[in-house]
């Protein structure tokens, strides 16, 4: 995805920017939840990547769902707000923002 969408992913939250631009225009196309699920993940992934590198945290997995914990004990779900970025109600950045420092999500 990174190379045939010239984004530039480094692991930093500030590529996040990128990651929630490149959905929003997914999104637009209207391009089917099915032809999309596998990228969406995949960017969900990549952010709980960011988070992890940016906080020390770990994935945790649970039942095939597979979430962050930050050294805080809060858990975090990049994957499906990848999912909540694609129908418009959600923000890998902001995600990432909470997750690292900003006020908790409920």
């Amino acid at each position: 995805m990174r190379e045939g969408a010239r984004l530039r992913l480094d692991y930093s939250a500030r590529s996040l920017w990128s990651v929630d631009r490149m959905i929003e225009g997914i999104r637009q196309e209207e391009a089917p939840y099915a032809a999309v699920e596998l990228v969406l993940r995949g960017f969900g992934a990549y952010t709980g990547e960011v988070i992890i590198r940016q906080t020390g945290g770990e994935w945790w997995a649970t039942g095939g769902d597979h979430w962050v914990r930050t050294p805080d004990g809060r858990l975090w779900d990049p994957i499906e707000e990848a999912v909540r970025c694609y129908t418009g109600e959600g923000s890998l950045r902001l995600l990432c923002r909470d997750a690292t420092g900003g006020t908790p999500r409920p």
